[in-house]
């Protein structure tokens, strides 16, 4: 990428230009590859490497120093190309509630929609990107994950048609480079899917949805570490775009920082009933329930809060748990492939039964995944089909797409699985969800942790109850507290915002520092020696220093600092102070673990 001309140095030889391909990116995509470079502690390089370029023959670029003018070409140049091809659109009718939270957004060039589930949140985002392409101008909807995309897939094409594209990491080359190939000749309204959309050419974006604004998985864990929700609002500012977040249980900073319109009727109003009942496993109880909804013709669904299908082994005589030896983390039990496997350097080993420390047998699983949980209900009802919904059983859209639709069309009875159930997919028929273990989110180490069990809760069993009354059964010693909210999550928000006050996000900045060293000694001397520069900034406080929580990984050591500032430039000044190729830099980060 060449950014500019300079005069040739004598210092070093250069080598020629070889080629020049018919891409290149616009002026607005390189100052906001800036920023992302700047703020996120990362490479121009890095940055850049997240947009698609433009094409330059018959494809403007935008220039923010004239984009009033580009801007009202373009739509000339459109409509020009559509001609009488120009679809007219039959859009969903909204209701009274949904028309009064539409005609409240049309105004405003950026809003919070606080919608609870099922209250029809994607009509309006229909009816608004319908109005944005009469307008001339194109859309960005962004979902968390992959996980949303055919259902949503389906639902905007039975509107826009093919002027929808999906666009998402699970693409091949020839797919991306197809889909391209129709953003640039102008065939393209709405590009649909995951964090990466946010980063394709569209020539005059018009609005910008985030969808489960609150999803962390918005936060990318590599460099660059930037958060997609906070760049769609950046660059909504910057190129002229309205920008508009969504959810049924939004984040408590996008709650504080932004206008809400809010939505909180249901479409269809059913009945729930929650249960709340003690435990951390499966019981015979629950199995009965789920197997009398099955003889009732009812779908059900059932959340097993831990990954996929593993576990940790433990030693019950000495307490220890059986470690990677190259990763302080427990080895994972696959019992489908009859191994144990680090999911940190993916090291594997056959199955062990005696303790490596002290000599006990039999090692014991530390908790209850979705392949025991399967095993027992495919006992208990043999006849039933369970639908796994986990990472390790959904590893391809085109695995999900099967699944949905055998749960659609009733061939699977339940559906099984972790977060990914979370994910915002419609189930009408599903008349029974149980919550195991809801327990371990909210006990996690993090100052999210309560916001995170309490929209998880609310999330999983909006997933129930959707066309007709349900039940709800949630396993928690800590009934008092979310009976409080299961009706009422924005009087969880706003005593929330009592605990994080002039502590947390989004009251102060937070940052944390990764370091990490084949050598121990060596990694521990960067982190003092980062900590000794830092303390010589009024302002930073550091929370912490030391080993980070996963010590090793990949036979590297590992050790992280923890900073908070009230004001973010004067955190961010100090960082830049400090900031070399020995450390790692995450701005508002989102995971502790």
């Amino acid at each position: 990428m060449v950014l500019k001309e300079v005069e040739k140095p004598e210092a070093f030889e250069t080598s020629e230009v070889a080629d020049v391909l018919d891409t290149a990116y616009s002026t607005s995509q390189i100052e906001i590859g800036k920023f992302i470079s700047s703020y996120y502690f990362s490479s121009l390089g890095e940055a850049m490497a997240l947009f698609m370029p433009f094409r330059r023959s018959g494809c403007p670029l935008p220039d923010d120093k004239k984009l009033q003018k580009e801007k009202d070409d373009i739509v000339d140049d459109v409509v020009e190309r559509r001609g009488e091809d120009t679809p007219t659109y039959v859009l969903p009718t909204l209701s009274a509630d949904q028309q009064k939270a539409y005609d409240s957004l049309l105004p405003k060039d950026k809003a919070l929609l606080f919608g609870v589930t099922g209250s029809g949140k994607t009509e309006i985002f229909i009816n608004l990107m319908a109005k944005t392409i009469a307008e001339g101008k194109q859309c960005v909807f962004l979902m968390p994950e992959i996980s949303l995309t055919p259902q949503m897939e389906m639902r905007l094409k039975k509107y826009f048609g093919e002027r929808i594209v999906m666009w998402h990491s699970k693409l091949t080359k020839k797919q991306k480079e197809k889909i391209l190939d129709a953003i640039y000749a102008g065939e393209v309204d709405i590009v649909a899917g995951a964090r990466s959309a946010l980063f394709t050419p569209l020539e005059n974006l018009g609005l910008i949805i985030v969808d489960e604004e609150h999803d962390d998985s918005y936060k990318s864990m590599m460099k660059p570490r930037y958060h997609a929700r906070d760049m769609a609002v950046y660059m909504g500012a910057k190129l002229g775009a309205k920008v508009l977040l969504a959810s049924a249980t939004p984040s408590l900073g996008s709650y504080h920082k932004y206008e809400v319109v809010r939505l909180m009727k249901p479409f269809i109003e059913t009945k729930k009933n929650y249960h709340f009942v003690e435990g951390t496993s499966l019981t015979n109880k629950m199995i009965k329930q789920i197997d009398d909804n099955f003889r009732a013709g009812e779908q059900s669904l059932l959340f097993v809060p831990t990954r996929g299908n593993f576990k940790y082994l433990y030693c019950q005589k000495c307490g220890k748990t059986h470690l990677c030896p190259y990763c302080s983390v427990g080895m994972a039990l696959h019992r489908k492939v009859r191994h144990l496997k680090c999911h940190y350097c993916n090291y594997t080993e056959a199955i062990r039964t005696v303790c490596t420390h002290c000599g006990h047998e039999p090692l014991q699983s530390e908790r209850m995944g979705t392949q025991e949980v399967k095993e027992m209900i495919e006992h208990g009802i043999p006849d039933m089909v369970v639908e796994q919904f986990d990472r390790d059983s959904i590893s391809t859209a085109t695995k999900l797409k099967k699944a949905l639709k055998r749960f659609e069309s009733k061939e699977s009875h339940l559906l099984l699985g972790t977060q990914m159930l979370s994910k915002g997919h419609d189930y009408a028929n599903i008349t029974l969800s149980i919550i195991l273990g809801i327990d371990y989110i909210l006990g996690l180490g993090d100052y999210k942790a309560r916001e995170r069990a309490m929209s998880l809760l609310i999330q999983i069993a909006g997933r129930s109850g959707r066309a007709k009354s349900a039940d709800v059964v949630v396993q928690t010693a800590n009934a008092d507290f979310f009976n409080m909210y299961m009706n009422d999550y924005e009087a969880f928000l706003k005593d929330e915002m009592f605990f994080v006050e002039d502590m947390y996000p989004p009251f102060v900045s937070l940052s944390r520092i990764l370091i990490s060293h084949v050598k121990e000694e060596k990694a521990g001397k960067i982190t003092l020696d980062t900590v000794t520069k830092l303390k010589e900034f009024e302002g930073v406080e550091i929370v912490g220093h030391g080993k980070a929580p996963i010590e090793r990984i990949a036979n590297k050591f590992r050790f992280n600092i923890l900073l908070r500032c009230d004001k973010r430039s004067i955190l961010l000044k100090a960082l830049h102070q400090v900031n070399n190729p020995a450390i790692e830099i995450d701005m508002d980060p989102v995971e502790f673990s």
